[in-house]
């Protein structure tokens, strides 16, 4: 009985272990089952798949782009999946890395010598503001000759009626009582204490006296005179006042305001005319007509109609209706013209020109001047206050009229 003890009791043993070794087996096999079972065959599988896909990517990279040359497409088919991604992203980065143009181009152009590009630039800027004053010059001058040959001879307000003969003969008659009459004289002689706009025998000589002139007073333009007579030894010594340059005919007619223009256009005279006739002459023009000198007159940058018509009614003793400041203020005054603002000087000397009598010209020219200087009701800035004989007498006329 004992025996049949014992024998029950390892048969429970050998059951326990049985029983503990199978539900340790059959532990192992349900996580074992919860995983798909791994075998050498499934991984190589699994590793030609991915390389498969991953050559697909490569080949899905544009072969011709700069960044990703052939052999980093080989070398990355060749790696491992981990390394070849990060090689491939770093790769397909790479492009969009460079460096812009404009940094190259920059870096490069501060590698080469400043001088050698600078004289070049400068020279081509000097070549076309050259280039630029001369088209400049050019079309100013076709722009006066334009205009005098438009308005030669005739008014460009054909319909505005003044002045009239007969209110020209009365003006003439008024200032001749005021300030005394004025008739040429039998010859011309330049003064020599003034610059005397257009008194002189020679043409070249009251060009160059009338421009001292332009745009300042007889006391300045005087004093430019007389300092180029201490200077150069007179002012026709047109050798001397070439060879001299431009800076020092500046500095010595500076008294005479707008120097730097002045002793430019005058120096351009001077040579025009020796290029053109061989001497410092223009005294050919006495023989031209009235329309001829004006014409090359006009042509000399510089010089403009007042100046024309100033030489050409003193030194060539033409009959010229020249308009400056005072004749142009008191005309307006008298209304012998258009307002300001609807006619220039130039076109105020057109119309009144073609209006003015052939006989009158001269004496009210130079009447008109004097009155615009003596008396206080036309002078600049004057206030009428009804004393002006000359104008109650024309206002008078128009009223009677």
């Amino acid at each position: 009985m004992f025996r049949i003890c014992t024998r029950s009791h390892e048969v429970d043993s050998k059951f326990l272990i049985a029983s503990s070794n199978f539900g340790r087996t059959m532990a192992r096999g349900a996580v074992t089952a919860s995983a798909p079972s791994v075998t050498p065959a499934t991984r190589r599988s699994e590793r030609n798949w991915k390389q498969a896909n991953q050559e697909v990517t490569i080949k899905k990279e544009d072969p011709s782009s700069p960044g990703v040359p052939k052999h980093s497409q080989r070398t990355a088919s060749s790696a491992t999946p981990d390394r070849r991604s990060k090689r491939i992203k770093t790769e397909h980065k790479s492009p969009h890395v460079q460096t812009p143009p404009a940094k190259r181009v920059k870096a490069k152009s501060s590698s080469t010598p400043t001088a050698v590009v600078k004289p070049e630039t400068s020279s081509a800027k000097t070549s076309d503001h050259k280039k630029t004053q001369a088209d400049k010059a050019a079309d100013l001058q076709a722009k006066k000759l334009k205009s005098y040959a438009q308005f030669a001879n005739q008014s460009p307000f054909p319909s505005f009626p003044h002045p009239t003969p007969a209110e020209c003969e009365l003006a003439h008659r008024i200032l001749s009582s005021l300030h005394g009459a004025r008739t040429r004289p039998e010859k011309v002689v330049a003064p020599t204490n003034t610059a005397g706009c257009g008194n002189s025998s020679s043409v070249l000589d009251a060009l160059v006296r009338t421009i001292l002139s332009q745009n300042t007073s007889d006391k300045n333009s005087s004093r430019a005179k007389l300092s180029m007579d201490k200077v150069y030894g007179g002012s026709d010594k047109w050798d001397a006042i070439v060879e001299g340059g431009q800076a020092k005919l500046q500095k010595t007619i500076e008294s005479g305001g707008l120097s730097v223009v002045k002793s430019k256009v005058i120096l351009g005279i001077l040579q025009q005319a020796k290029e053109k006739y061989g001497k410092y002459s223009l005294d050919h023009l006495f023989e031209a007509s009235d329309e001829d000198a004006m014409r090359e007159m006009l042509a000399f940058q510089g010089v403009g109609p007042k100046t024309a018509s100033c030489v050409l009614l003193f030194c060539l003793r033409r009959d010229s209706f020249a308009v400056d400041t005072h004749v142009y203020r008191i005309t307006g005054l008298l209304g012998w013209r258009p307002k300001d603002k609807e006619c220039t000087r130039e076109q105020a000397q057109a119309h009144l020109d073609a209006r003015v009598p052939r006989e009158d010209k001269y004496g009210l020219h130079i009447l008109l001047v004097s009155h615009g200087k003596a008396c206080e009701e036309c002078k600049a800035g004057g206030k009428s206050v009804g004393k002006c004989k000359l104008r109650n007498a024309v206002r008078g006329a128009r009223i009677e009229g």
